[in-house]
């Protein structure tokens, strides 16, 4: 099976889905079971530290109290995802690719509110689900653009340029697009 495992999913301007319209979304996993991903795009009005405060966790380094904590999807929105940089040594941690990984698990929190833990990092509530051939199908129908994923547009560019980044990574600009398709 070929994966988009690592890529971008880019929505496209007809997709009215009120969780993915405008969206830019990290591919974590695809298999024969289906996809996961982290919309990356969407800062809640909530920071790190507010977070963890919510948590009743203590943080004793301020360096990323600011980071912004990402709307990841509508998929268990109680559930926290971190996208970092570095090797999946946590309890919970997925490889993605060589760079990046993803970890579910308390440790890692726990460790960037210490001032330890990954340089770079992206913190989710929620995460996009597809059941086996539903993202297929949603490519098929152009739901979705693609493009290979990089750390640059991940944790240099603001959230709000992402989208427009990553569709210019492919030299496209989506507001030109039309929302009709065809299929030869």
């Amino acid at each position: 099976m070929n994966t988009l495992r690592d890529h971008f999913l880019l929505a496209m301007p007809q997709l009215e889905d009120p969780h993915f319209s405008g969206t830019l979304t990290y591919l974590c996993e695809q298999n024969e079971q289906g996809a996961l991903g982290l919309i990356v795009n969407k800062p809640l009005p909530l920071s790190f530290q507010e977070l963890l405060e919510q948590m009743q966790l203590t943080m004793s380094d301020l360096r990323h109290a600011d980071a912004p904590v990402y709307r990841g999807g509508p998929v268990h929105g109680d559930r926290g995802f971190v996208l970092h940089t570095g090797k999946a040594g946590w309890k919970a941690s997925l490889p993605v690719s060589e760079q990046l990984s993803l970890t579910t698990s308390l440790d890692i929190l726990e460790a960037l509110a210490a001032g330890e833990g990954p340089q770079h990092f992206l913190i989710a509530l929620g995460c996009a689900g597809w059941e086996a051939g539903q993202l297929e199908q949603e490519l098929l129908d152009n739901a979705w653009l693609t493009c290979p994923a990089s750390e640059q547009l991940l944790y240099d560019i603001a959230p709000e340029a992402r989208l427009a980044a990553a569709a210019a990574s492919l030299g496209i600009q989506l507001e030109l697009l039309s929302g009709q398709a065809g299929h030869a």
